[in-house]
């Protein structure tokens, strides 16, 4: 049988093709953000865009990495992130949106992804 939400899974992109590939997570993370336990409500969305963006931009560099391993790197990291807004979230009110992000892109390649992988709402 094959898996209903195949089609949710992001692909790793050619790099000419990072800007459709982030453009369509944006959508989807737009889509579903309401369903997120963080969520406050739909209309803080670009609140989190940029936790799903730095999520997804760093998962498509540490394919194979296990989030318990990359998530030290990654607080340190968002610090510097060019792309954390004119207004930054603190870590730890973006952490678990980074990491739904992230394990988006890594399902199926880092142990035990699978089991922690943002469920859909139907």
């Amino acid at each position: 049988m094959t898996d209903p939400n195949a089609f949710d899974r992001v692909s790793p992109a050619e790099s000419g093709n990072w800007q459709a590939s982030w453009e369509t997570e944006d959508n989807y993370w737009f889509e579903n953000f309401s369903s997120r336990p963080y969520a406050l409500g739909p209309d803080y969305y670009d609140r989190f865009r940029p936790a799903f963006r730095y999520g997804f931009e760093s998962a498509r560099h540490s394919l194979g990495r296990r989030w318990d391993d990359a998530e030290p790197d990654l607080e340190a990291g968002w610090e510097r992130y060019e792309h954390r807004g004119e207004a930054p979230s603190a870590w730890d009110e973006i952490k678990q949106a980074v990491r739904d992000a992230w394990e988006r892109v890594t399902a199926g390649s880092t142990p035990g992804a699978e089991s922690r992988k943002p469920q859909v709402r139907e």
